[in-house]
């Protein structure tokens, strides 16, 4: 997994620190979340720590089994929110279904991602594809 740390500042100087990486797996984006979270001082509260990991578990496995892979996993962070962007190479957009109870073909992880996102935006990736973007509280 390629990865790289970056802070950057806005126009009116308030830093913002990103990771970029490109998961094979959630398990890949759970570790990148664990080591992102890690450098953010003031750190976020546990509970929004774990809704982070629950968050790009749901986005990175939806991305991997519905458009074959993630292209780019983005973690960003202000004083405010935590973003999480995950790009793949399918322009099919999420799509609510009713939850399969018995299990078999899923339905749960696009209501999650809205659950625990403050906000969700879905746009065109440049060069085809497509970008989720999940803005939690920090």
């Amino acid at each position: 997994m390629n990865d790289r740390v970056m802070t950057a500042f806005a126009p009116n100087e308030e830093a913002r620190t990103g990771y970029v990486c490109r998961p094979e797996k959630a398990a890949d984006a759970r570790e990148a979340v664990s080591s992102f979270v890690e450098q953010l001082h003031p750190a976020p509260a546990t509970h929004v720590v774990q809704n982070l990991l629950l968050l790009v578990t749901e986005l990175v496995t939806n991305a991997v089994r519905h458009a074959g892979a993630v292209t780019a996993l983005r973690l960003t962070a202000d004083r405010t929110d935590v973003h999480v962007e995950v790009t793949d190479p399918s322009p099919v957009l999420p799509q609510d279904r009713a939850p399969d109870l018995t299990g078999r073909s899923g339905g749960f992880g696009w209501p999650m991602v809205q659950r625990l996102s403050r906000e969700v935006r879905v746009h065109e990736a440049p060069g085809g594809g497509k970008v989720i973007l999940a803005t939690v509280a920090r």
